[in-house]
């Protein structure tokens, strides 16, 4: 009977294929179909010209079909409508444009239609995509070290995850849990909990000096933004060791640093980078060259870009609160990120598994991305994370058939708070706020509202990299949006601006934290000299009902924390009122501390509020789901991990300690060049086997050696 199934879906999608091109001739004046005879001869010939004159086209057309992500195929899918129509005299189709809209409407109905039989079967998408890939690396001898496989799911919390596996939105999570294979723990992630710090610590070992997602430096008078590949090629400049977690024959896939692989696709530090080993950017090529590839990831993204519209629709019908304004381009975005980065990601995923890499990370962006602008539980947000656990069961079935054993392993860099944003709740922004209170110009420096655009950019920059001629044409095709090298969209020359031109106050937003700095003061600019120069600032900063708290430095008291009810004076250990680190938890005042003595701490550091009652906090951000500072689920991220690859019973605070860990169970799987002694980061103790037994490691690299618990007056 199994031989059968590939003829029966062969004859179901003639026959729907027809029964569409009849449909559509009634519909749309610029299509004709004489009868149901001609609508399935016709179907039948656009089946055969994909078949074996569609491979030739997209060859041909690769440049731009990789720069519009698929886009580019409906034109082709459209040319060779229009060509049926020309040699079938049962069908006429107008132009080349009615012959695209015909195209995607019969891609869109088959998709809809077939979802269980073909387009997102897992038989089907393991015949297309795994099949390949272990054809491809059939001869490769098995290594006796089994692998380490390491899939983070960016934005998603410890809480957020139990649920979503009690109720049915992480099947497969669940079950690795319910069976014992695998065991659930929380971390706490450092004050700023955002992927570009917590990546540098589980990364590299080390995320000292990266206050938040984006801050000013005075020392260059500009903006770092974590997010555009030049600035992230600086972070991994100065965190990098060279001995980074993937730093043996290691692969970085969709990541803001790279852990120093050698091999990278879709990281943000190595985008700009040529000097990497194999074919730079040919990675997107290969995917869009694939029949099966292309059509897929174009009925999926518009079965998204719709899924989206629908449900921003819904929420303002049912008056959904907090809720923000979701346009029609972020729609788009969404598409990019919970399909064709996705796809990408889990390719070239399985591809490295095939090829044997000792060692793998992988940052699924999807859940993030939906759960800013739905909310973190929101049912498109759930929906969206489910799709993703999928993915990770596609995954952990390929492996089964890898050459190398691989142990995986699931975690988040952070989670997400909730709640209405600061503009929101109060009427103006943050920058706003502090403008009324300097009398001074004060600029707001920020990016577009989805981090989807940055990974856009950051694709289209390396896939322009290579030296093929594809790879020209994208460059050439996208050098309007290129800034030094990379390619911008949506935020221009943000943080770029001459040393000339300083403004006078910048205020920038990262989640529900906020920084403050003066560019043409020098060095950290004291409390006392802000009271100085602007007497009104901290006064207004310190009163206003949606900030928590603010860190400035005293000369007098060292790092202080200010808030509406109190101070509390860090580095003296003195709490005078009420301590307004108390609602944030044991390890807030640790965390404040470590975050004053970074050499690019903001001259004004702002937490928002957070209300207990609901969980919630007020982003200066305009997201409904947000991190980067402290207050409820965004500081407990969680790290799901093979049962015999054992955590201590201690708590894990920062990304740094998980680094450790990581670097611990790659020794215990017999990967000693990880245990060298002298790397930052590396493992110094013996491997640690036991849950109760003590590990060095887990906290190899701190820059802070103060007391794991609070600090207290």
């Amino acid at each position: 009977m199994r031989p059968r199934i590939p003829i029966l879906r062969v004859v179901f999608v003639w026959l729907l294929a027809g029964a569409t091109l009849l449909a559509l001739g009634g519909i749309l004046s610029s299509v004709e179909v004489k009868d149901f005879a001609a609508a399935l001869a016709a179907a039948a010939l656009i089946g055969l010209l994909n078949a074996f004159v569609w491979p030739l086209l997209i060859r041909l057309a690769l440049p731009l079909t990789v720069l519009t992500f698929g886009l580019a195929a409906i034109v082709l899918n459209g040319a060779l409508v229009y060509a049926v129509s020309e040699l079938q005299p049962g069908l006429e189709v107008e132009s080349v444009l009615a012959g695209a809209a015909v195209a995607l409407v019969l891609t869109v109905v088959n998709t809809a239609v077939t979802t269980l039989l073909a387009i997102d079967d897992d038989d089907f998408w393991y015949r297309n995509v795994v099949r390949r890939r272990g054809a491809r690396g059939a001869e490769a001898a098995a290594p006796a070290t089994p692998g380490l496989l390491m899939l983070e799911i960016d934005g998603l919390a410890h809480a957020v995850l139990r649920r979503a596996m009690s109720d049915g939105n992480a099947p497969a999570l669940a079950g690795w849990v319910r069976d014992g294979s695998h065991r659930l723990a929380r971390w706490e992630t450092d004050w700023s909990s955002q992927t570009g710090a917590c990546q540098a610590g589980i990364l590299h070992g080390d995320n000292d000096d990266m206050p938040a997602f984006r801050w000013w430096e005075k020392d260059r008078g500009a903006a770092i933004v974590t997010n555009h590949p030049r600035d992230a090629m600086e972070l991994e400049r100065r965190h990098s060791d060279g001995r980074g977690l993937l730093f043996s024959d290691g692969a970085s896939r969709a990541n803001i640093l790279s852990g120093d692989a050698p091999h990278s696709l879709l990281t943000m530090s190595t985008a700009l980078r040529r000097d990497r080993p194999g074919r730079i950017g040919q990675d997107y090529f290969a995917y869009f060259a694939n029949p099966y590839n292309v059509m897929r990831t174009l009925a999926l993204g518009v079965r998204e870009v719709v899924a989206e519209l629908w449900a921003a629709a819904q929420q303002r019908r049912r008056d959904v609160r907090p809720r923000i304004d979701r346009g029609f381009a972020y729609a788009f975005m969404r598409a990019f990120a919970t399909v064709i980065q996705r796809d990408l990601q889990v390719q070239a995923v399985i591809a490295d598994m095939y090829a044997g890499r000792p060692v793998i990370y992988t940052t699924f962006l999807a859940y993030d991305e939906v759960a800013h602008h739905s909310g973190i539980e929101r049912p498109d947000a759930l929906a969206t994370l489910s799709q993703v656990d999928r993915q990770i069961a596609r995954i952990a079935a390929a492996a089964q058939r890898a050459p190398r054993e691989y142990r995986l392993v699931v975690l988040s860099d952070h989670g997400q708070s909730q709640g209405a944003t600061f503009r929101q709740r109060y009427g103006r922004s943050l920058e706003e706020v502090v403008q009324a209170s300097v009398d001074a110009g004060a600029e707001a420096i920020d990016g577009p509202a989805t981090e989807a655009l940055g990974f856009l950019g950051a694709s289209i920059t390396e896939a322009a990299a290579g030296d093929s001629r594809g790879a020209g044409v994208v460059r050439r095709a996208s050098s309007r949006r290129a800034v030094d090298g990379e390619v911008r969209l949506g935020d221009g020359d943000e943080g770029r601006r001459p040393t000339s031109d300083l403004p006078e106050v910048v205020v920038m937003a990262s989640g529900c934290l906020g920084l403050v700095s003066f560019p043409r003061e020098p060095g950290r600019v004291t409390l006392e000299r802000i009271d100085q120069l602007y007497p009104r600032l901290v006064p207004a900063l310190r009163d206003h009902p949606g900030i928590g708290f603010l860190l400035v430095r005293s000369e007098e008291h060292g790092a202080v924390v200010i808030g509406p009810r109190g101070r509390h004076d860090v580095d003296e250990r003195r709490i005078v009122g009420e301590d307004p680190l108390e609602p944030f938890g044991p390890n807030a005042a640790r965390h404040v501390l470590r975050t004053d003595g970074f050499a690019h701490c903001p001259d004004i550091v702002i937490n928002s509020a957070y209300w207990e009652d609901l969980g919630e906090v007020a982003a200066f951000e305009e997201l409904v789901g947000s991190h980067g500072g402290m207050g409820g689920p965004q500081s407990y991220p969680f790290l799901l991990h093979p049962s015999d690859l054992e955590l201590p019973d201690e708590e894990i605070v920062g990304a740094e300690a998980v680094h450790g860990h990581l670097r611990r169970w790659l020794v215990e799987l017999g990967h000693d060049e990880y245990a060298a002694s002298g790397s930052r980061g590396g493992v110094q103790s013996a491997p640690v086997r036991s849950r109760n037994a003590s590990t060095a490691a887990s906290m190899v690299g701190k820059k802070w050696a103060g007391s794991s618990g609070p600090i207290s007056s």
